[in-house]
Formats: structure tokens, sequence, C-alpha cells
């Protein structure tokens, strides 16, 4: 990114297109506007990929990869016959796509030759062999966060990644999404729109959720499940409450949000302080509540971060990240309709900035009726701002279509393991400091591979 901004809309547009795919200008325009059709990719260029994996991450994941022009699945698998017939049948009677589905990944890899890829979406217990497994066999592999539900796991990935010289993009989205990227290098670096960082706050609330079942008759028998590593069909539905399998709610939701942390602020943080509990559902091994403060040394000052995953309401407005400096705020979010951006009373004006088409004048924070202080040391209500950026795919698009550009030398990679394995140590270590209960201290040593 150049650091003398073309403030011109001409220089705009030429810059933020070359910054990320899918990056559009609008003035109240839809998000979901059509797209021009993307240009055809001839069969022989077409890379072929194996999904690996057909639970609910699996089927999202899908839906997006359908979606890109120069792309074909060969096949599928999951152990799990139900899954795999879901989708088997799935893409035959949708999309007139025969494939063949496989139980075990082993098999897939030695009986599939034509393969450049594979989308890896199981368990996380399962990511670091299956992805190990496949960067041997010569493949890139895009694989889903969190890289493992062990630090081990995830170190072996970027070691793996390193010795075959393969790609391995870690399903971290948010890193690809042109809103996100935007905001990062045109708002913050670019522009310091915010002023001096302070503070970052996000969460991830879901209400009340009962533990999944399966019927008789999909049952897995238990020599299967046993195959697997799973002790039976309950721990296997619900394998992200369950130590041996995944990492709990800071590494299913946490983990992208916690990422964006790092991500903005450019530096790793240096403590985290955190506190957690199996406090309402008595079945699981990892809490179902977890809150921590992770603090960041900028080279302007201190700033904190606080994160909250509650899975026992859904109160405070869905998941989101809110990024606060002395001049303004952002709050992200992937739902275009969260994010907006505010002014604080003793900023610069904006003006030039809305002329420029780099923020939209939103409303009032509050209604005239209601902007009455009701206390002297309240501050003055903020203007609101709308970002003037949208992109009308699924969220995970933009990510895959970078990991595929990527294989074909067109771009790099936003999220390769050993990027994200920084942050995913210190995913972990907010895990460890509520096992703790104690602030912990996090060096080089803790995200170094």
């Amino acid at each position: 990114m150049a650091s003398e901004f073309d403030f011109s809309r001409r220089g705009f547009l030429t810059t933020a297109m070359a910054a990320g795919a899918g990056l559009a200008l609008k003035s109240g325009a839809a998000e979901n506007a059509p797209a021009a059709a993307p240009a055809k990719t001839p069969p022989s260029n077409r890379i072929r990929y194996a999904l690996i994996g057909c639970g609910e991450e699996g089927n999202v994941l899908l839906d997006a990869l359908l979606k890109i022009e120069g792309i074909e699945i060969a096949a599928i698998c999951d152990i799990w016959k139900y899954a795999r017939d879901r989708v088997q049948k799935g893409l035959k009677r949708n999309n007139n796509i025969d494939i063949p589905a496989y139980e075990d990944f082993e098999e897939l890899l030695a009986k599939e030759k034509d393969l450049q890829a594979v989308i890896v979406a199981t368990p996380d217990f399962w990511h670091a062999p299956i992805s190990n497994a496949c960067l041997k066999k010569g493949l890139d592999v895009y694989c889903e966060k969190m890289m493992s539900n062990t630090m081990e796991g995830a170190r072996s990935m970027v070691k793996t990644m390193q010795e075959t010289g393969k790609l391995l993009q870690i399903g971290h989205q948010r890193r690809s999404s042109p809103r996100y990227r935007f905001v990062l290098n045109y708002l913050l670096r670019d522009l310091k729109l915010f002023g001096r960082m302070t503070a970052a706050n996000a969460q991830w609330n879901r209400a009340v959720t009962p533990d999944r079942g399966a019927a008789k008759a999909i049952t897995m028998k238990p020599e299967l499940l046993a195959k697997y590593g799973y002790e039976d069909m309950y721990k296997f539905r619900n394998w992200r409450w369950f130590k041996k399998y995944g990492g709990g709610p800071l590494s299913d939701l946490g983990a992208h949000q916690i990422d964006i942390f790092n991500w903005y602020f450019g530096v790793m943080p240096v403590s985290v302080a955190a506190s957690g509990g199996v406090d309402y559902y008595k079945e699981h091994e990892w809490f179902d509540n977890a809150m921590c403060i992770y603090e960041y040394k900028l080279p302007e000052g201190m700033a904190r971060a606080f994160y909250q995953v509650q899975t026992t309401t859904s109160a405070g407005g869905g998941y989101w990240e809110y990024f606060m400096g002395d001049q303004g705020s952002i709050k992200m979010s992937e739902n275009p309709s969260i994010t907006q951006l505010f002014r604080e009373a003793n900023a610069p004006d904006w003006a030039e900035y809305i002329q420029k088409n780099y923020v939209m004048l939103k409303k009032s924070a509050a209604a005239p009726e209601e902007n009455v202080k009701v206390d002297v040391r309240e501050s003055k209500v903020l203007e609101t701002y709308a970002l003037p950026v949208g992109f009308n795919k699924v969220i995970h698009q933009p990510h895959l279509e970078n990991f595929f550009n990527a294989m074909r030398g067109k771009e790099k990679l936003t999220c390769p393991a050993d990027e994200a394995f920084r942050s995913e140590s210190v995913i972990h270590k907010a895990s460890e400091a509520i096992a703790a209960r104690r602030t912990l201290d996090i060096t080089p040593a803790d995200y170094e591979v």
C-alpha cells in the first residue's frame, strides 16, 4: 500500500480494486447487487479439489465453492454415511454433479489421482492429520479454523507446509473480506481516521441450544466411531464441547475475532487475563461462557482488547468487533447492518472523506428528543457514519477465491498457516488463563514455530 494516498475518486478506485478482489464502492447501493459474470476457465485449466468433511461447516464452504468459476469438485469424504449421502445426492440432484463419496480420507487420496487441492472441514482434532497427509501428497490445502485443538497439532501443520512448499490456507475468512481489508488498509493505516487506537471490544453471543442427537436409523456403529477416535455418537455429534475433539467456544467463535485484534493492531498481545466456566451445560467439558482481556503494546501506547463469548444468551447485538480511538471508532461485522463508524466530537471534520466516498454520513446516534445529557460527565453524542464498501458474495467466497488464486500464482495467501498459528496460539493461551485463573504473559516463544 502506498504511503501517499491518492484522494481522487479515480485513484481510489484503482488502488482499492488492486487491494482486494470484490471491493465495490456504493452510495446506498444494495449489498447484494448483481456481479459481472466471471470469465470462463477452460476444462484443462480447472483446479480439481476434494471436500473432506460433509457436516455443517463443510456444507457452508461447499455453497461458496460452487459459486467459484474455474474449480471442479472431484470427490467428497465423511465418516458418517448420512452426511456424505446427503451431500452426494444433493450435488447430483441440484447441480448435475456425479462424484464418488469416501468414508476414509486415506482411501480418497489413494484413489483420486487427479486432484490439486483439498478442503478440510472436519472436527478440529482431525485437521492436523488430514492436512499434513494432503500436503505430503503434493496437494494444496484449505483448512477450516481452528488449525487444531492442540498447539502441537497446529505447529505440525506449519512445519509440514514449510517442508513441502505447498499452500495451506486457514479459514479465518475475514482476512479476505473486502470490507475488513478496506478498513485496515485505508481507514486505519493510511488515513488514521480514528486517531490513536486505545481499545477494542468484540463478542459472539448465542442463545441456549439443546445438544445434538441422531435418529437410531442413522446412528453409526460403535466400532466405526472408535475407528475414527470417537467415544460414542453423542460426542461425535457434539464434539465442539469436548477437549479431545475441539477447543471450545473461544476456539469455535472467538478464533475469528481474536484474530482480528492481532491483525488490526498489527502486533501480538503481551498478556491475557480470562474467566470462564461450565456454568450451564453440565454435560460438557468446555466452558459455555468466557471473557478475556488482552494487552497490546502499540507504538503509540498501550491498548486493551476485551472479548466475550456467551452460549447462554443472544443478547448484545450479534457478533462484531469494535475498535476505538481518541478521534473515532468503528464497529465491524460480517453482517453489514451492524457495521458503522463514529466520529468523536473533538475530531477533525470528516467532510473531506464523505466527499471522496471513504465514509458516508448515516445519522445521529440518538433521535433529537433523546439527544439530551442527563449527567454533565456524559460525552457528546457521536455522529454515525457508514462504509461505502460492500461485496455481493457469501462470506467464505473471497477467502476461498484467494486460495485458488494463490494456487494459480495470481495472489498471495491472506491467511497462511504460519500467520494463523500466531493468532491461534493466543487463543489457546486464553483457555490456559481460564484454567489457571490468573493473568498469563505472552512471549514470542508462545507463537513462534
